[in-house]
């Protein structure tokens, strides 16, 4: 069981039997209560006051004539809605804000009223060696798109905290559907960087046979579905992919990751819809680093991030400090607890910070202050609250951290050049994995394109780098 109490919010979900937590007759709306213990030291939000189902009906008397008034009232769907006299209309402005769990300071201290996971000493490390492994690529893999040697990159500055702790809070039987910004989710669980290397080159050691946009890493072997361009698309995959493994009752769930701007995407309602009414168990997992692409938060909603929606759609919700790597673990793991025991999907909103700029054709400049990123990775970075952490615990020193920070550099570049060195993937791998036998279509595709590259052959670099 988590150890830190961090409640998640349940919806009803028979609404016959269970009641809203609510005030009547005062400025505060109804809402649902919140996931905070009582190691929070937070305020109540409200003072509980059930409806009574029982008192239904009562009799008004208006010049000796008895008039039947209901209390209530039972609609389509089992649902019993209390009636009130007076117009009163729920304002998001009224709301008190989502509060988010965490366990860390930003000095990477246990903050006051929170309990200390006391995750194992080779844990923590390796948390932390992976958060370094993933920004020493990064940078290295940046640099290289910017050299011309690879043709696109996105880097995950800032938002390693997320992946690790979440990653750790999973089986790695769950079935993993990402967005383009997890590529520690994949490193976790054991993708080495000769194989990332190999993706982003699109040579013939890449899984995907070069057919995909580099940083488009999938793997069977690590139940990491392939990454697609397109906002959003994986998310009612991810939906009926959790609604297959519980009709076939299997012990585990889908865990299905994207950002805030994709939660303005149409596939976001009904992915959430279906996984909620098919009671599916599958873990959203929103990446609320406070930018889709240029588009801050601010221009993409109103409400109270993304967090606020679970809700609505009946499901189990929880907001957690995404730079706070224990506290990610710890409601992931809960939150996989949930999905998979009671059979219902559950979302996470982690809210973070983007460092970087959106991807390698993108200057995040051009639409926030040099200023605000520097002080964003000076003040609240992950990795260097964990490190705070490890510090503390006399787990870590300078000396290891240079260590470390070496070794992981020479690693990537070690594979960085053994991928450029490879060839690329065999042309006709383009028409293959799809069909047991190519239909004539496709084979009148493929034959169009050879009889294409014969005619300009100087435009194309077949068996070498493109």
């Amino acid at each position: 069981m988590i150890r830190t109490i961090a409640k998640i919010a349940m919806p009803a979900r028979h609404h016959a039997s269970k009641q809203f937590k609510k005030t009547i007759g005062t400025a505060q709306q109804p809402r649902w209560n919140y996931f905070l213990g009582t190691t929070t030291n937070t305020t109540t939000f409200l003072q509980e006051k059930l409806l009574q189902p029982t008192s239904t009906k009562r009799f008004i008397s208006t010049t000796n004539i008895k008039h039947e008034q209901e209390e209530s009232g039972l609609y389509p769907g089992n649902v019993t809605v209390p009636y009130v006299s007076e117009i009163d209309f729920v304002k998001p402005e009224a709301m008190d804000i989502w509060p988010a769990f965490r366990i860390l300071n930003n000095d990477g201290s246990v903050r006051e009223g929170a309990t200390d996971p006391d995750l194992p000493k080779d844990v923590v490390i390796n948390m932390y060696t992976v958060m370094a492994r993933l920004a020493t690529m990064d940078k290295v893999f940046y640099d290289a798109q910017r050299q011309g040697r690879i043709s696109f990159y996105m880097t995950s500055g800032g938002e390693g905290g997320i992946h690790v702790g979440s990653a750790a809070g999973l089986s790695d039987d769950d079935m993993i559907y990402a967005q383009y910004r997890e590529a520690g989710v994949l490193m976790w669980r054991g993708f080495t960087l000769q194989q990332f290397a190999d993706q982003c080159f699109s040579n013939v050691g890449d899984p995907a046979k070069g057919r995909q946009m580099p940083v488009h890493y999938g793997s069977v072997k690590y139940n990491f579905q392939t990454i697609s361009s397109p906002l959003t698309t994986q998310l009612p995959q991810a939906a009926g992919a959790s609604y297959a493994f519980k009709n076939a009752k299997l012990d585990r769930i889908v865990a299905c990751y994207f950002g805030d701007g994709a939660a303005s995407e149409g596939d976001f309602h009904p992915a959430l819809n279906f996984a909620a009414t098919r009671e599916c168990p599958i873990v959203f997992f929103c990446r609320n680093n406070g930018f889709a692409i240029s588009t801050p938060v601010k221009d993409q909603y109103r409400g109270d991030g993304i967090a606020s929606r679970g809700i609505g759609y009946g499901m189990a919700t929880i907001r957690v400090d995404g730079n706070d790597v224990f506290a990610v673990h710890e409601v992931t793991k809960e939150a996989r607890r949930i999905a998979l025991e009671e059979q219902r999907p559950v979302l996470i909103e982690a809210m973070t910070y983007r460092q970087g700029h959106h991807s390698t054709s993108d200057d995040s400049t051009r639409y926030r202050e040099v200023d605000e990123i520097k002080s964003w990775k000076e003040k609240d970075d992950p990795q260097r609250r964990l490190r705070g952490y490890m510090e503390e615990k006399g787990w870590w020193s300078d000396k290891e951290e240079e260590k470390l920070m070496k070794e992981e550099r020479e690693a990537v570049l070690k594979a960085l050049n053994a991928a450029e060195t490879k060839p690329t993937a065999e042309m006709d791998e383009l028409f293959t994995d799809v069909y047991d036998e190519k239909p004539q279509q496709l084979l009148d595709q493929e034959k169009e394109l050879h009889e294409h590259i014969q005619k300009y052959p100087d435009q194309y670099k077949v068996g070498g780098h493109h």
